[in-house]
């Protein structure tokens, strides 16, 4: 399984390629998680900061990691060479990120035409992300794991879906507002982002646990697949046309999608027990996943009209964003970054071993964190809590960057 996301077909000389390619798009995702820290220390001076860091996370860490990982993925399972250049990958990076930028500066600048070009750029990254999975698709030979590339194309057509719409909403500001304010926010989170984790963890998860895979996973992840993509198409119809009952029911298919993943990653887990940051944080952020979709579903039914739902919404982004998006972008870096910079078996275990020191302490930290947070509490003790669900990011970020520094420095 591990030679599964290695990848075996990796050309002389590819290895060193790779390590440099990883260096540099690793430190993309990074760059973003930084900026929210910065965010969060200057926030009373900027008046739409909870919009910045959201977008910092989801539209640029987040998607800076999908874009580089579900490639990486993709050429793995479907046991494709490994490009010798990259340029393509880099084009499309440099394009996105032009456009992260644009949006960025539209949501704190209150001007919205620099976020319509950013949405538009973003859009064409997406695009030519998309034809890119679906040309190595075509061209592969059957592969047992092919289904991963399936998600990453179904996640992939629900981004193109939802930032369109994020783009109408920077220059619409009437009564519809709300109800594409909810499409966005849960075509992009349950689409573009949960569809690429429950694909992706198909053979990591394992991988992660260094087991071997659990029986009936990959049938599990094919019956998966259309009752996620269905739930989803069902909610975003349902909002847009505010119909809150089949919004609870496509919400409802998203979760059962999410179970039905989770069986065989249970099963795998009993056999050998998650030791390690990287299996704790994706396994809290699957428990969180699930809460957001229970806590989403009930505000879904009991909200008055859309922009009640879209109000209460703010309840449902705390366990999803942190508890489900965060966490589960952490713990792959903390077990991809290492492995992808190459350097033989010491270096890689050295800088396992720096992302995972103290790893109980900050997952627990973290969540318990996480979880008083979202209760009913005082202004003081939130604020304490978010410091320490903070804290906990820096304890990543820290070495993260160190370990990325210092590759950069090796011959």
């Amino acid at each position: 399984m591990t030679d599964t996301v290695r990848s075996r077909t990796a050309p002389a000389g590819g290895a060193a390629g790779r390590a440099g390619w990883h260096r540099r798009t690793g430190a993309l995702p990074l760059a973003y998680l930084a900026a929210i820290v910065v965010v969060a220390v200057v926030h009373p001076a900027l008046p739409s900061w909870r919009w910045l860091a959201i977008h910092l996370l989801l539209l640029g860490a987040v998607t800076n990691a999908i874009m580089v990982w579900s490639a990486h993925f993709t050429t793995a399972v479907l046991r494709c060479p490994v490009p010798g250049r990259r340029s393509g990958a880099a084009v499309r990076l440099a394009v996105l990120n032009l456009g992260v930028l644009g949006v960025l500066v539209a949501g704190t600048t209150d001007r919205p035409w620099p976020g319509v070009t950013g949405a538009v750029l973003v859009f064409g990254a997406a695009v030519a992300h998309l034809g890119w999975l679906a040309a190595r698709l075509r061209a592969a030979l059957p592969a047992r794991f092919d289904i991963t590339v399936h998600y990453y194309l179904a996640a992939t057509a629900a981004l193109l879906t939802g930032v369109p719409v994020g783009a109408w909403m920077l220059v619409a500001d009437d009564d519809f507002r709300p109800r594409l304010l909810l499409f966005h926010a849960h075509v992009n989170l349950l689409g573009w982002v949960a569809l690429t984790v429950l694909g992706t963890l198909l053979t990591l998860w394992p991988t992660v646990l260094r087991t071997r895979m659990a029986d009936g996973a990959t049938i599990a992840a094919r019956r998966a697949l259309p009752v996620a993509v269905a739930g989803l198409a069902l909610l975003g119809l349902a909002v847009l046309a505010w119909w809150p009952p089949l919004a609870a029911g496509g919400l409802a298919l998203v979760a059962t999608a999410a179970l039905i993943t989770a069986r065989p990653a249970v099963v795998a887990a009993r056999r050998r027990s998650p030791a390690s940051f990287p299996a704790w944080s994706i396994a809290a952020a699957g428990g969180w996943l699930l809460v957001a979709l229970a806590v989403d579903a009930w505000s879904m039914l009991t909200a008055a009209d859309p922009a009640a739902a879209a109000d209460r919404f703010g309840a449902v982004l705390t366990p999803l964003l942190v508890g489900f998006v965060a966490q589960t972008l952490l713990g792959a870096l903390a077990y991809l970054l290492p492995m992808a910079l190459g350097g033989g078996p010491g270096p890689v275990r050295q800088r396992t071993e720096r992302l995972d020191r103290r790893w109980a302490q900050r997952v627990t930290m973290a969540n318990a964190a996480l979880v008083v947070f979202i209760l009913p509490a005082p202004p003081y003790v939130r604020i304490t809590t978010s410091l320490l669900v903070l804290a906990a990011l820096l304890q990543f970020l820290v070495p993260a960057v160190r370990i990325l520094l210092t590759a950069r420095r090796r011959p």
